[in-house]
């Protein structure tokens, strides 16, 4: 289930006796998430969700929330639709090896929506590819902030701007990057790896062969973490 829905906010103003409580509007995009939650995300002033999302249950959706299939239709559809179709071809133009093209797409979906994930991921890809250090620095210090950067929809996105990190040698905006996933998701294998290689490739060894080890405890039969630690005690001799 996905829509939007209205909720009535209070507010007290004044002082004295001038103080006073209003109510207001706000319109929400509600989707049905696992175990009976619900993700509730403001309607900023382009029609489209943005922000963070809170949760509700069930019950709370029902008591304290007003479906408004009008202005989802003839609102807020036809505005995710167009900002989609944005991204999606920023997305093109990054993989056709056309990132100045690809900024262009992105900068204009983060008009819409400054906090839309894709396309803050996009804008940096786009800034790495074409080597703009400081700039791709001003997307990565965003993206460690946003907890939904790091949520799985998002995986190869967040994987592909890691890598990017590291083939631009901004080991320490990797490693930082990594370590934020760490603290919202926990470890995993492959993320060890990838710390592992960061490490490597900055010149740490000793670091290298530490995140190596600890992706092994987590997964045994990872060949590729095994080869690389192999050739790296190899190498300190």
């Amino acid at each position: 289930m996905k829509g939007v829905f209205s909720h009535e906010q209070a507010a007290t103003i004044g002082h004295g006796t001038t103080k006073r409580t209003t109510t207001s509007l706000q319109y929400v995009y509600v989707m049905e998430e696992q175990d009976e939650k619900y993700s509730v995300r403001v309607i900023n002033a382009n029609n489209l969700p943005t922000g963070e999302a809170e949760f509700i249950s069930f019950d709370q959706l029902m008591h304290e929330y007003t479906p408004e299939p009008d202005f989802y239709h003839e609102k807020v559809f036809p505005a995710m639709r167009e900002l989609g179709k944005t991204i999606a071809r920023g997305e093109r133009h990054l993989k056709n090896g056309e990132p100045y093209t690809a900024e262009l797409e992105f900068l204009a979906a983060l008009k819409l929506d400054e906090d839309n994930v894709r396309a803050t991921f996009g804008l940096g890809l786009a800034y790495l590819e074409r080597q703009q250090v400081e700039k791709a620095d001003t997307v990565f210090q965003k993206l460690v902030k946003m907890r939904a950067a790091f949520e799985r929809e998002h995986k190869h996105m967040f994987n592909a701007f890691g890598i990017s990190l590291r083939r631009n040698r901004m080991f320490s905006q990797a490693l930082k990057f990594y370590a934020r996933a760490q603290q919202l998701c926990g470890a995993d294998d492959h993320l060890m790896f990838n710390m592992a290689r960061c490490l490597c490739d900055a010149g740490d060894n000793d670091g290298c062969c530490t995140y190596l080890r600890k992706a092994l405890e987590l997964n045994p039969n990872q060949k590729e973490a095994a080869t690389m630690l192999r050739a790296v005690e190899k190498r300190k001799g």
